[in-house]
């Protein structure tokens, strides 16, 4: 160790690239996860522990949130994977310390949206309208600074 205290970054400040490009902000990003699956099997005459053994990684899909803007970047995305025309991308998210660097970042890997929610428009409300998009992805790859 040299010394150096490590700081932990801030929930709220975020950032999302995809295919290297940063993305309009978003207000929230959901499943962050990995999971891995394993077999159990009872060896016969061993009644004290259960052998497990791994099976599968499984990643469960991202949800990204963001105030709904006239761009339609991630809405032509969406249609062109749903027309049948995929086109899998590379994508970060990156969590920020305090100071605006860069703390952590975790890259999803042969991402494409699977699917697109507008905002909920209601005239009684006073909120910011919210799209968000979900996205499956082959794994992710955690990189800290």
């Amino acid at each position: 160790m040299n010394g150096a205290v490590s700081r932990p970054g801030v929930a709220f400040r975020f950032k999302v690239e995809l295919d290297g490009l940063l993305i309009a902000d978003f207000s929230e990003v959901s499943g962050l996860e990995a999971e891995t699956e394993v077999k159990v099997v009872r060896e016969g005459g061993v009644n004290d522990y259960e052998h497990h053994f791994i099976t599968i990684r499984k990643y469960p899909p991202l949800v990204l949130k963001r105030g709904f803007t006239n761009t339609t970047q991630l809405w032509d995305w969406y249609e062109e994977n749903a027309a049948g025309r995929l086109q899998r991308k590379n994508g970060s998210i990156i969590l920020l310390d305090a100071s605006g660097q860069e703390s952590c970042r975790w890259s999803f890997l042969e991402s494409y949206p699977v699917k697109w929610v507008g905002p909920q428009l209601r005239a009684s409300a006073s909120e910011v309208a919210i799209e968000s998009l979900e996205i499956v992805h082959r794994g992710i790859k955690v990189i800290k600074s």
